[in-house]
């Protein structure tokens, strides 16, 4: 019933700031745009029963100032649980799939958004170039490294190639944990099953310089930090060697 009410108005709110923004050229950074989706956000999350606790807000960027944030991913929740902390203007790095769902997507193309197809090679380089330049110009961006949501709530293996952007710019990486969104609404789940006081919670982790770090030394590091505020139940399960296969001679 919150969505049924909320969803038109925000879609309406778009359409207008978009039509008004381009007629007049105005909004050049989408920062009132983004702004409308912060107040569904927030708005969705309070009158949902999942508005997060949040820790470490002394971590959060001050407006002008580029990091790459670098959060785990388990529900359609962590987008909105994120935007209730961070102030635009920032901007995700989402997978190109999300262009055509309702108010999410348009939220991401209006608020120019950076869009990924994975699959696509020349996207990817696209991506990644546009990363470093809005970085470069003082725009912090909001990243899951995982790729995609964790089916099991679990912290999944990282993708490459995302924290390179933060090397290459030469910006600090701030690791986030989201705690209990998959409890609340799980990863296939259009709407939260369960109230979530007392339960959501962000996580703004100490920033990460990259200076002098391998990807794979910044990856790790990124992830120990993550994990450090993981309950037991969202933990990465620990991979089980495969015995080796000894064949006997005839």
């Amino acid at each position: 019933a919150v969505s049924l009410v909320l969803m038109p108005v925000w879609a309406l709110a778009m359409e207008l700031s978009d039509a008004i923004a381009e007629k007049l050229n105005l909004d050049g950074d989408r920062a009132f745009f983004d702004n409308l989706g912060k107040i569904w956000a927030n708005s969705f999350l309070k009158l949902t029963g999942c508005y997060p606790e949040k820790e470490g807000l002394e971590n959060i960027a001050p407006r002008g100032n580029a990091v790459l944030y670098a959060a785990n991913h388990a529900s359609w929740l962590d987008i909105p649980l994120l935007c209730t902390a961070i102030q635009p203007v920032f901007k995700f790095i989402a997978k190109g799939e999300l262009r055509p769902v309702p108010c999410i997507g348009k939220q991401l193309t209006g608020g120019h958004h950076i869009l990924i197809d994975r699959d696509d090679r020349r996207s990817q380089l696209r991506t990644f170039k546009e990363g470093v330049g809005r970085l470069k110009s003082g725009i912090p961006l909001v990243a899951f490294p995982e790729g995609t949501r964790s089916p099991d709530g679990r912290l999944a293996d990282f993708k490459g190639g995302i924290f390179s952007m933060a090397q290459r710019a030469g910006v600090p990486v701030v690791p986030v944990t989201i705690v209990h969104a998959h409890s609340v609404m799980p990863a296939r789940a259009l709407f939260p099953f369960q109230h979530g006081a007392g339960k959501l919670a962000v996580h703004f982790h100490s920033p990460i310089d990259p200076e002098g770090l391998t990807d794979e030394e910044l990856s790790s590091k990124v992830r120990e930090a993550i994990t450090s505020a993981l309950p037991q139940c969202q933990m990465p399960l620990e991979k089980k060697e495969e015995p080796e296969l000894v064949l006997s001679q005839p």
